[in-house]
């Protein structure tokens, strides 16, 4: 299952995102917002995040009006591992590379049918496990257990 939410910046993208979801049948589920109402990005990272970071979904998808503000914020939470995506190796690189449990896009920066081919890219990226030391780096350090 996918999560997935926006601002209202982001709110149309996702809208569109969520029909091709149901058009291909695949689980999801919307955190929101449900409109075009003004609300803070920060809020629906930190829900996205904790969602994710749950292991209750295979991944998350965040929209802002760049991607930048959610992605920031949902990075605060612990053990999320989120990448903002603008184009296919943005896509293919944040899962081979990163293993990104959460991809952002910008609702006002991306168009649907490229949100949808990017997402695709990414869905069917498999990560490579040789870049695994660094993402362990990553986890040590939001543990504490290293300094940097």
């Amino acid at each position: 299952m996918i999560a997935i939410a926006s601002d209202h910046a982001g709110y149309q993208l996702k809208s569109g995102l969520i029909e091709y979801f149901k058009a291909k049948k695949l689980a999801y589920r919307d955190l929101g917002t449900n409109s075009l109402d003004s609300v803070d990005y920060p809020d629906f990272g930190f829900k996205l995040g904790k969602e994710v970071s749950s292991g209750n979904y295979e991944f998350g998808i965040a929209i802002c009006g760049t991607g930048i503000g959610i992605s920031i914020s949902a990075n605060k939470v612990k053990g999320i591992r989120a990448a903002l995506i603008y184009d296919e190796n943005t896509a293919k690189l944040a899962k081979e590379h990163n293993n990104a449990n959460i991809i952002a896009f910008g609702g006002r920066t991306t168009k649907l049918e490229d949100a949808i081919r990017y997402f695709e890219v990414f869905k069917n990226t498999e990560y490579q496990l040789r870049h695994q030391k660094r993402i362990d780096k990553i986890t040590l350090f939001e543990e504490k257990k290293c300094q940097h």
